[in-house]
């Protein structure tokens, strides 16, 4: 009994101390990543961040390089607002969030592909878009924000499947839901209704 005792009052302290200072476990599903016992992160959860930050500022980009012609749609020229308007404090949070867990943003982006660049748009595509004008800059956005936003879906999805942060795996859901419902409206534009 005084075995028993004594193990609970040294095995206490011990326990309160780990949970406190926010022990940290390796999830079995990624080996190499260390898991907050408070917030879960995996490396599907850093890749998501990693990758849809600079997915989100071609968005912007994509957007910015719109909004500055002559002669565009109205209509697209709205869309491209509401893309910048809620893409860029999306960047924030994760950029918030790889801080928060420790991540280089920079540094895990060189050497991951993942298929990035298939959820991106080319230089080609890019210049293209820059030096179109009027209507036929409308329709060019249109068509290039249908295939980039397809990425970030597929990214999202990829996040909702892997993912274990519940911020994150939030964040994927809302793109998913946004982004699918944006492309439908894009479809109507290009169809012309």
């Amino acid at each position: 009994m005084l075995k028993t005792r004594t193990l609970t009052l040294v095995a206490a302290p011990i326990v309160a101390v780990a949970l406190l200072t926010g022990c940290t476990t390796t999830d079995a599903a990624t080996p190499s990543v260390t898991v907050s016992a408070s917030a879960p992160v995996t490396a599907a959860d850093e890749m998501f961040a990693t990758m849809m930050i600079p997915h989100h500022e071609q968005a912007i980009e994509m957007s910015d390089t719109l909004l500055a012609k002559s002669g565009v749609d109205p209509e697209v020229s709205a869309l491209a607002k509401r893309v910048k308007a809620s893409q860029t404090p999306e960047i924030q949070r994760m950029n918030g969030w790889l801080k928060e867990w420790g991540v280089d943003a920079s540094s895990s982006m060189s050497g991951m592909d993942h298929g990035s660049k298939k959820a991106t748009m080319s230089d080609a595509d890019m210049a293209a878009l820059a030096k179109a004008d009027g209507q036929a800059a409308s329709r060019l956005y249109l068509t290039q924000m249908i295939a980039h936003h397809q990425g970030a879906i597929t990214m999202a999805e990829a996040e909702q499947k892997n993912g274990r942060n519940k911020a994150a795996l939030a964040l994927a859901g809302q793109i998913v839901a946004a982004q699918k419902a944006e492309i439908a409206e894009m479809k109507r534009l290009l169809a012309g209704g």
